[in-house]
Formats: structure tokens, sequence, C-alpha cells
């Protein structure tokens, strides 16, 4: 993943968006340094932010990116600004083309009506992208958490980084070719681990590229070299980061995660599992970027091989392929392998129900709340968000799962941790865009003035 920004200063060359470590805080910052400065020569033009609000610009925009500000009122008490204040910073948000404000009332209550704010919905985009072990995906994202439906493509004959990265590219590429908004920014979600800060790629499993693979730096590359249009900001900033962080960032800024302290995420995707958490707010990557690689905790010392060399990994015992062993079935060679293990889950809560999946969920769920419950005990979240294959064997086996938690967890008998469904689409996808979008929300004078 990129570095963390310590400073707001608009960038002037290619760069990589600020480490999601880092969120933009939605209260102004005590004592922080005004952005700006002299521009070097040739940078783009942009519009000088009201000097009372110049440092609330990240904060205000974050907040209206997360809806945590939907008018003018709720902004003047999230930043305990005055309402001119308030009116300035919205009004230059407005003008760089990132939100709008509508002058009609909003709300019945007591005192003066206040304005509604809401993202432009002609602003401009970034493109997200995410590598699954069996497809590419890509879409177009604006401010807010929206994404346009995603393009699912297969993957390049030759699965070799350069190859893979070039065809990730190009079909961002052509997306943003295709929309009349302007493209500021491409992010990649990958399904290994992402070192910090040199965005090296560790442990490809799926595609065996070579340890220490320098993704970023080749992504970056890719991007260089392709065409995005002319209504693209240029060069066009990229990064990369591992699938399941960015899924943790989506939910925790817009869906099941919001307003957790500590959130623990876990997910099961196409192939393996992922985790992530959230403290605070911000991304727990560890020293290098590798913290929380749960799919290689062992719930199974006699289990199934994995594919970095141990047996019983959560990778191996909660996956979709592992659903399929569990129940002694095949699946179609022809069919994603992640839909197939998802309708199967789902059959155990048919009417009536199929006994062989019964049987497999149990098998799974009771090997997926042992990790859980050793994951509880070590982080002691607040909150688990369980997506992909999982949030299906939570829907199927609440209960089930929740009691094996409970058990095997040293605080699961004084008091549950609430284990809930994600409800961010395309976590991955979000993530990929919460990444992108990073330097825009940390400083949204980046943005070029002006439309398309």
């Amino acid at each position: 993943m990129p570095t963390s920004s310590t400073s707001a200063q608009p960038p002037t060359g290619p760069q990589r968006p600020a480490d999601p470590r880092t969120p933009p805080d939605p209260q102004p910052p005590a004592g922080s340094r005004t952005p700006g400065g002299p521009r070097p020569a040739g940078a783009e033009h942009r519009r000088a932010a009201p000097d009372r609000g110049r440092t609330l610009l990240g904060p205000a925009l974050a907040l209206v990116h997360t809806g945590r500000a939907p008018t003018r009122s709720a902004l003047t008490t999230a930043l305990d600004v005055t309402r001119a204040t308030a009116g300035a910073v919205t009004g230059e948000l407005e003008a760089l083309g990132l939100i709008t404000v509508d002058s009609r009332p909003a709300g019945g209550g007591r005192g003066r009506p206040s304005h509604r704010l809401a993202i432009d919905p002609a602003g401009p985009v970034v493109v997200a992208a995410q590598i699954h072990a069996d497809s590419l995906s890509v879409t177009l994202a604006g401010l807010g958490g929206s994404l346009d439906k995603p393009r699912y493509l297969p993957l390049p004959a030759a699965t070799d980084p350069v190859r893979m990265l070039r065809a990730v590219a190009e079909a961002g590429a052509d997306l943003a070719r295709s929309t009349h908004r302007r493209c500021l920014g491409i992010a990649l979600a990958l399904p290994n681990p992402v070192t910090e800060p040199d965005g090296t790629a560790l442990a490809a499993l799926h595609f065996s590229w070579p340890s220490g693979t320098p993704v970023a730096d080749l992504f970056d590359e890719e991007v260089r070299r392709a065409d995005f249009g002319p209504r693209a900001r240029t060069p066009l900033p990229s990064a990369v980061a591992n699938d399941a962080n960015l899924a943790a960032l989506a939910e925790h800024r817009h869906g099941a995660g919001r307003d957790a302290r500590h959130l623990l995420l876990v997910t099961s995707g196409h192939r393996g599992v992922g985790g992530a958490l959230v403290i605070d707010g911000r991304l727990h990557t560890g020293s290098a970027g590798l913290a929380l690689e749960v799919g290689h905790l062992t719930v199974d010392p006699l289990g199934r091989p994995c594919g970095c060399g141990n047996r019983g990994c959560l990778n191996a015992e909660t996956d979709p392929e592992a659903l399929f062993v569990a129940a002694g079935l095949t699946p179609d060679p022809l069919t994603p392998l992640f839909e197939q293990a998802r309708s199967l889950a789902r059959s155990a809560a048919a009417d009536p129900p199929d006994p062989v999946a019964e049987a497999a969920v149990a098998h799974v769920v009771d090997r997926l709340g042992l990790g859980l419950a050793g994951l509880v005990n070590i982080l002691n979240p607040d909150r688990i968000v369980l997506s992909g294959l999982h949030l299906d064997l939570l829907a199927v086996a609440p209960e089930r799962l929740a009691a094996v938690v409970a058990d095997r967890c040293l605080w699961g008998r004084s008091g549950r941790v609430p284990i809930v469904p994600a409800q961010v689409d395309h976590a991955g996808l979000a993530g990929a865009a919460e990444l992108a979008w990073e330097p825009y929300l940390q400083d949204p004078q980046a943005v070029p003035t002006g439309r398309a």
C-alpha cells in the first residue's frame, strides 16, 4: 500500500493515493498546516480555498462522502464551526464539482431549515479494479461509495504479472474513455499480501508470481501506457492494495462496520480467506502491510493442505472449494466456483433442506467459528463483519456459528461479539475506489477545477 500522507500539498506529478490507514479525519486537525504554498511551473490551476475553511475541506468532504453530513447543519455540528464557515466550505466543494448544495430547506424541526448536501452526480470518477482467482473486474466509482455496474473479464491466457496488470489497465482505460466525467485515478485490489511502502506482492499463491514482484511499480507503468482518454488526469495516479484490507475499509465507511471502533472483517471470495482489522477508523496493516493474514490461521492440524505448505489453514477449511470437499461433491468446471458454493450453502436452508449441504455447512461453520474465536481472543473486536461465502454461512447457520465462537472464546461467555453480514456490494472494488479517492479526500484542492 502507499505510504501515509502527512501533508496536503496538491500533487504535481505521478503519485499514489495516501495510505488508507490514515483516512480523512472528520474533525479539523488541531494545528494542522495550511495546504498550498508556491505552485511549481506548469502545475494545474487550482482554486484558492477561503482561509478560514481551507483546512476543513478534506474533513468536510469525508463527512459528505460517508453520509454523515447530509445537511449543512449536520456538517456545521460535526466540524464544530459557525454556519458561515460551513457555508464557505460547502461553497468551495461545490465549486470544485464534488458536491451539490440544495438551497431547498431540509427537515421540519425547530430553528432555521438547513441546505441539503449530496455528492455531485456529474462529478469526477475513479477506476476501481480487482483481480480474482478466476477473473478480473473493473468499474467506475464516484464519491459517496457509488459504483457503476462492474464489468467482469476472463483472466488473460498468460497470468504473469505484466500481462495481468496490462489487462487491468486496458480494461480501466476503456471504461474511462466511455464516460463524460473526469477520471482522477485508478486503484487495484489484489488477492494476496502487498507490502508497504514499496508495494510488492508476496505469496501470490493463485498465479505463482515471483515473491517480491514490484506490483505497484509495474501497475503504474501499465497505467501510463494505456489511453484513458482526454478527460483523464495525466499522468493518472495509481495504487494497489490487498483486497480484504480494502473490503474492510469500504465496510467501515459505507456498510456494516460503521461506527465500530475495532472492526474485524473476515471474507472468502473466489478462493481462499482474507481478513482485516480497522481500529478507530484506520486500517491496521502491521509494520510492512502484512498483518491479519487470517487465512493462514490453523483450525485443523490434520486438515486439508494449504497452498502455503501447512495443513488445516482457514484458507483450506472454509473457502468455496472446502465446502464442496465437505459435501463430497465436484463443482462444475464451466461455472464460477464462488457462485456454485453460495448456491450450495443456501440449499442447506431450503424447504426442505438438502441434508448433504446441511452437513457440509455445519462442518465448515465449525471451523470458521474456531478461527473467529481465536481472532477474538487476540484482537478483542467490538464487531465482526463476514462477507463473501462466509456471509452465506452466517445466513444459513447464525446460531451455530455464534455458539462455536462463544464456546471457544474467552470473552464469549460474558458477552458475545456481534457477528454481522457485510452490506457493501462488491466490497473489494468499493475499497479500491476508496484507495483511489484517498488523495482527494485528504486534499480536495488537488482536484483540477472546471468540468470535463
